[in-house]
């Protein structure tokens, strides 16, 4: 053998050995091939017929408005409207335009809406307001705010508590529906001129405020939003 016969055996040699430190030898623990087929078919539920839940949080579908025929009339509207009451009929008759109605939300949503547009009013806010009311009430809101603006008064509202708010009526007419709602509240409310001299009301004591309000919805609307529509005192 020659020279560079040797050479390249002993370069062979090396060759080998180095594949093998890198790549290894097979001890029978290697993990399997990864199998494509086989994971489409865990993560689609077909292995075994069952879904394999994924890790991390689960989170349970929002669920469907309960059918107004689930529960007993009697039952319906308890601690809301009397069975067989004016007040009840007008509520089914939401319920048969939107079956999502849920008097006591709307009731929560009708307090904080109550508070948010008597505040809005008082600091002249019109783009709040022009979120929360019809047409005509914010012309009627806006003209007050103006005439308040040309006297140069100011109006301070500070809400101490909503006593009570109670439905008193419910209808629909041409797919609107049309809740009214009874408010007794608690605010202090004073107004002052451009010196700051008060001109109506008193800074230091809490007056009691009753207010009946109408608020509307198209039902066929995909809009959820309510809107004042019409205001009033009650005693």
């Amino acid at each position: 053998m020659d020279i560079y016969t040797i050479i390249f055996l002993a370069l062979a040699v090396f060759i080998f050995l180095r594949l093998r430190n890198v790549l290894g030898q097979k001890t029978g623990n290697e993990r399997p091939p990864f199998d494509r087929a086989a994971a489409r078919d865990v993560l689609s539920g077909k292995q075994d017929g069952s879904v394999v839940p994924m890790p991390g949080t689960v989170i349970d579908p929002v669920p469907s408005a309960p059918s107004a025929d689930v529960v007993p009339p009697s039952d319906r509207w308890k601690g809301i409207a009397e069975p067989d009451s004016p007040l009840a009929h007008g509520l089914n008759a939401v319920v048969i335009q939107d079956s999502s109605f849920d008097a006591n939300h709307f009731l929560t949503g009708a307090k904080s809406a109550y508070e948010m547009i008597v505040m809005a009013f008082a600091n002249g806010d019109r783009r709040a307001l022009k979120d929360l009311l019809s047409s005509e009430v914010y012309d009627s809101f806006d003209a007050a705010i103006k005439e308040r603006e040309k006297n140069e008064l100011k109006t301070e509202t500070r809400f101490v508590a909503i006593e009570k708010a109670e439905l008193i009526s419910a209808e629909v007419r041409d797919h609107t529906a049309q809740i009214t709602v009874k408010f007794v509240s608690q605010m202090i409310s004073v107004t002052r001129d451009k010196a700051g001299a008060v001109v109506d009301g008193t800074p230091d004591k809490v007056a009691d405020i009753t207010d009946v309000w109408t608020f509307a919805r198209d039902v066929s609307s995909r809009d959820p939003n309510w809107k004042l529509v019409g205001t009033g005192a009650g005693q």
